[in-house]
C-alpha cells in the first residue's frame, strides 16, 4: 500500500512501516542520541542481575534497536519481541542475536492469537503507544503481561507540556526530518504522519496520569541528554505487587 496520502491514518501505519523498512536504520541512524536513548530506558529499568532468569517483551520492536537496548541491559534475559510490521520485523530477524532473542510478527493487540503470552517481568514499549488506536486498552493489555512488581519502560516523544519543546520539533521535522526521509524512502508521508502524532500526543503530565488509570503504579518519568531533551522521554511503571507495593527503580525528574 502506498504511504503518498497526507491522510495517513493509524490502521495503515503497519503498511507504512513496511514501505519504508529498507531506509529505516540509515535514517535513525543519522539522529544523533537515537541508540543511546533507547539503552538509557532500558537501563532505567534497573533490571537485576544482567537479566538472569527474567523474561523480558519488546513491544513494537522495529527493526530491533530497542530489542538491542533491552539486551545491553540485560544480556542474559529472554527477549520476546514482536512488531506488527513484516518487513520491519524481518530487518531486525537479519541481525545477529543470541538464541535468547526471539521474534514474533503481529500487531500488540492480538499478543495472546499469536501465541505471545505473559508473565513478564519487564517490558519496554518504544515508539509505540502513540501509534496504537487505543492507547488505554493497549496499556491495560500490557498491564496484565506483567508478574506482579514488574516495570512497564514507555519510550516516547512528547513535546505537549513545552512550548520549547515543540517548537523544536517541528523546526527539526521541517528542516531534517522529511526531507531525509523523502530523499532516503522516495516517500516523507510516514515522516510528516510522525510529526503531526507527536504534536498531537499527551503531555508528560497527562500521559503519567494515563498510566495510573491504566492500574500502573510507581509512575514517574525523565527525559533524555541531547537536542531531544524535553522531546522523548523514560516513562516508567509498575504493576502492583501482590503485597500492594511497586517493584523499586526509579529515574530522577518529571514526577508526577
Amino acid at each position: 500500500m502506498s504511504t503518498r496520502s497526507a491522510g495517513l491514518r493509524r490502521e495503515t501505519i503497519p503498511d507504512a512501516f513496511d514501505a519504508g523498512a529498507f531506509a529505516y536504520d540509515r535514517l535513525v541512524g543519522a539522529n544523533p542520541g537515537y541508540h543511546e536513548h533507547l539503552w538509557l530506558s532500558a537501563q532505567r529499568m534497573r533490571l537485576p542481575g544482567a537479566g538472569r532468569g527474567l523474561r523480558l517483551l519488546d513491544a513494537g520492536c522495529g527493526t530491533g534497536a530497542s530489542t538491542a537496548a533491552l539486551l545491553a541491559a540485560a544480556p542474559y534475559a529472554e527477549i520476546v519481541a514482536v512488531d506488527a510490521s513484516g518487513a520491519m520485523l524481518e530487518r531486525a530477524r537479519s541481525k545477529r542475536w543470541p538464541p535468547s532473542v526471539t521474534f514474533v510478527h503481529t500487531p500488540v493487540e492480538r499478543l495472546a492469537v499469536a501465541g505471545v503470552h505473559g508473565p513478564f517481568d519487564g517490558i519496554l514499549a518504544a515508539y509505540l503507544i502513540r501509534n496504537v488506536a487505543d492507547p488505554d486498552a493497549v496499556l491495560r493489555d500490557l498491564r496484565g503481561l506483567l508478574r506482579p512488581g514488574g516495570t512497564l519502560a514507555v519510550h516516547e516523544y512528547s513535546v505537549a507540556d513545552s512550548a520549547a519543546a515543540r517548537a523544536v520539533w517541528q523546526a527539526v521535522c521541517t528542516a531534517v526530518i522529511i526531507p531525509a526521509g523523502r530523499v532516503l524512502s522516495g516517500d516523507a508521508a510516514l515522516y510528516r504522519y510522525l510529526r503531526r502524532s507527536v504534536a498531537g500526543f499527551d503531555g508528560a503530565a497527562r500521559f503519567r496520569r494515563r498510566l495510573r488509570d491504566a492500574g500502573f503504579t510507581g509512575v514517574h518519568s525523565a527525559t533524555v541528554p541531547g537536542w531531544q531533551r524535553g522531546i522523548v522521554h523514560t516513562f516508567l511503571a509498575s504493576r502492583p505487587s501482590l503485597a500492594g507495593s511497586a517493584l523499586p527503580g526509579s529515574a530522577a525528574g518529571e514526577r508526577g
